[in-house]
């Protein structure tokens, strides 16, 4: 049964009010702590909360959670055009009501998660791109229509984001989501290089359509 477009939209907003939550959560409670979580466990962080949102919102809005993969689903027909940018101001309002509970939690953290390059901005710049494009072609093939529900969904877009936040996250923060990087950098005041991180997942979500059309046809 198809949700309307309030409750959806309330779906996206939970769902990405968690991941953000979660996800710079853990960055933020490492450097709180020391290094208790350790860089595999931040990165086990986001791959499990995106797992465990898709399962949980994924029948109501289809658990984006992220504007790259809106757009991506859109420009796949797969998505209403009408409906891009009301979820995409649910997710940017999620992420940033997750960021300022954490700027509320921890006034002193400085970053709050936010991403920025360890390396050169081109260097950071390619990584996400290229991060993105894989992301969008696992949401792609593991999705019915923008719906990421089922029992490969999960699994395979969590085990994806995990992954690449293991090996890249050092260098590039493995954002992958313009919402994700957006919230922290506003709130701590944070701006500098975050246009990579809000042109690059686009750039890559929207390049991994012709090479899945290429791969699966239209009829998909």
């Amino acid at each position: 049964m198809t949700q309307s477009l309030p409750r959806r939209l309330l779906a996206e907003f939970l769902g990405t009010y968690a991941l953000v939550f979660a996800g710079t959560g853990a960055v933020v409670i490492d450097q709180v702590s020391g290094g208790a979580i350790t860089h595999v466990g931040v990165a086990l962080t986001w791959g499990l909360i995106v797992m465990v949102m898709i399962y949980t919102f994924g029948d109501v809005s289809g658990a984006h959670m992220n504007p790259a993969v809106s757009m991506g689903f859109t420009v796949a027909a797969r998505f209403p055009v009408q409906e891009l940018i009301p979820y995409i101001v649910a997710q940017i309002a999620g992420a940033l009501s997750a960021s300022i509970t954490l700027k509320f939690l921890f006034p002193k953290n400085q970053l709050l998660g936010a991403t920025l390059p360890e390396g050169s901005d081109m260097q950071s710049f390619v990584l996400e791109t290229l991060l993105t494009g894989i992301l969008m072609m696992v949401i792609l093939n593991v999705s019915h229509g923008s719906k990421e529900k089922g029992i490969t969904a999960g699994i395979a877009v969590g085990a994806t984001i995990g992954l690449e936040a293991l090996f890249a996250g050092p260098i590039c923060g493995a954002s992958m989501n313009p919402a994700r990087s957006l919230a922290p950098a506003l709130v701590s005041g944070h701006l500098e290089s975050l246009w990579i991180y809000l042109a690059a997942p686009t750039l890559g979500a929207l390049l991994a359509i012709p090479l899945f059309v290429m791969l699966r046809g239209k009829e998909r």
